[in-house]
């Protein structure tokens, strides 16, 4: 069947809440990138000024003679505006930015407790081609046509939606019920359509045999995802993520509320096998709560660094192929340190968006801020120690732990819905605590002997 897949036109610094501060540094185990959402569609925005190059991947599954892509640009496209880019590329920056688990495991607390001593007397840190014959019978202008690698592409103008879902429709696209007002309401933004096909023969050719990201680079002081287009011919919700690449800070909607996921929270160790469904059953109840009216943000960084890293930060030539128009030359080798002194002037904004024609009726409309404060979706893995060091503060340490395990279970529940006590008894509370040389059992408690 023929369809059209109609894609979108498209820390504040982790505060771990102080619990235990006896962890010593931690390092990075799992992450929550796009694989784990059904329906997931991938965009990546450059902007700059004016300036926008706009990176889609196209997840449409099957023959690739059954696929197009209508997309509205607000501005006439030129071929050599339009590039077919490295899917591999988008894989990196979705690792980059993706939520991600970490581990910490606990020092002796007589050591800390010794080392804290020392810090207390010290200063504190600072923190295809078609036909047009009838199209102007339609009202619909074919402006433009290319083949771009893989792909048959053709830029339209029309005067009207019922035109241009006319002349679709005749020339062999699927549409949809309800697109002809959508595509007017663009029309009357003035804006064009840039419709690509797969040509088949150009594909065996190159020897592709997946389809590509397509590029488009445009100039236009609108900068929005047009989402409404995407939801006629949806069976349900949808997964958007969205990578923005700018110059000056976080990626923001004008139109729409946006919320930070809960992060830099302590979950129970058995989760590091489960973080897959952890992460799902957070988003699903973080979405519930927003009533699916909300964009999600997952994270925004300097694309300098990172702490911990899911993933290198991307590469000057990775960065490039992207459309970051305004860096130049090779960069020094990034640092993982918030120390060492900008080498990209690159800043990345993650921001994942499920919804549908209810619950988003109107486009993505975008702005760039001057915030550059770091966020990233990150979850915590805590072992406690396991010494045999004796000192007063050794007792205090098994005693908070039990109490940040109780609280451990309770955030998991809350952040996931998921039952208490099933949640209790896979941590096995009791068995959770470690219990050193000087610990009294439960009888010696008693009897006090």
């Amino acid at each position: 069947m023929k369809r059209i897949r109609l894609f979108l036109a498209l820390f504040l610094i982790l505060s771990a809440q102080a619990q235990l501060v006896y962890s010593f540094c931690g390092f990075y185990v799992a992450k929550a990138d796009t694989k784990i959402f059904n329906k997931a569609s991938q965009v990546v925005l450059v902007r700059q000024d004016d300036k926008t190059v706009i990176t889609m991947v196209n997840d449409f599954k099957g023959d690739p003679k059954e696929f197009a892509v209508v997309i509205p640009v607000p501005t006439l496209i030129e071929r050599g505006q339009i590039h077919v880019g490295d899917k591999k590329i988008v894989d990196h920056l979705d690792a980059y930015t993706s939520p991600r688990l970490v581990e910490y495991y606990d020092g002796s607390p007589c050591q800390i407790a010794l080392l804290e001593r020392r810090m207390s007397r010290d200063a504190a840190a600072p923190a295809a081609q078609l036909a047009g014959v009838r199209a102007d019978a339609l009202g619909v202008t074919i402006q433009a046509q290319y083949t771009v690698g893989e792909y048959d592409i053709v830029i339209l103008s029309a005067k009207q939606g019922e035109g241009l879902e006319t002349w679709l429709k005749e020339n062999g696209y699927r549409l949809p019920k309800g697109a002809s007002e959508i595509l007017g309401s663009y029309i009357k933004q003035k804006m064009h359509f840039f419709v690509a096909r797969v040509n088949l023969q150009e594909q065996s050719k190159l020897g592709y045999t997946y389809l590509r990201p397509i590029q488009v680079a445009y100039e236009s002081p609108k900068f929005m995802l047009p989402l409404r287009l995407g939801t006629l011919n949806a069976d349900g919700y949808q997964e958007l993520f969205v990578y923005s690449l700018t110059k000056k800070g976080r990626v923001e909607p004008t139109n729409y509320r946006t919320v930070r996921l809960p992060t830099g929270l302590d979950l129970p160790l058995y989760v590091k096998d489960r973080f897959q469904d952890f992460y799902r059953s957070m988003f699903d109840r973080a979405v519930t709560k927003a009533d699916m009216r909300a964009v999600f943000l997952e994270y925004a960084w300097d694309m300098n660094w990172c702490d911990p890293c899911s993933a290198d930060p991307l590469s000057f030539e990775e960065l490039r192929s992207l459309g970051v128009f305004w860096i130049n030359g090779p960069k020094p080798v990034p640092m993982r340190t918030p120390t060492i002194p900008s080498a990209r002037d690159v800043f990345v904004t993650r921001m994942h968006i499920r919804y549908d024609a209810q619950h988003f009726p109107e486009d993505l409309v975008l702005q760039e801020t001057a915030d550059r404060n770091n966020f990233q979706g990150r979850y915590v893995l805590r072992h406690p120690w396991a010494g045999n060091d004796e000192c007063p503060a050794t007792e205090e340490y098994r005693r908070e732990l039990i109490r940040q395990r109780r609280q451990e279970a309770q955030q998991l529940a809350d952040l996931t819905g998921w039952d208490i006590a099933d949640i209790r008894g896979q941590m096995n509370l009791q068995g959770a605590v470690p219990n050193g040389p000087g610990s009294k059992t439960w009888w010696e408690k008693i009897w006090n002997q």
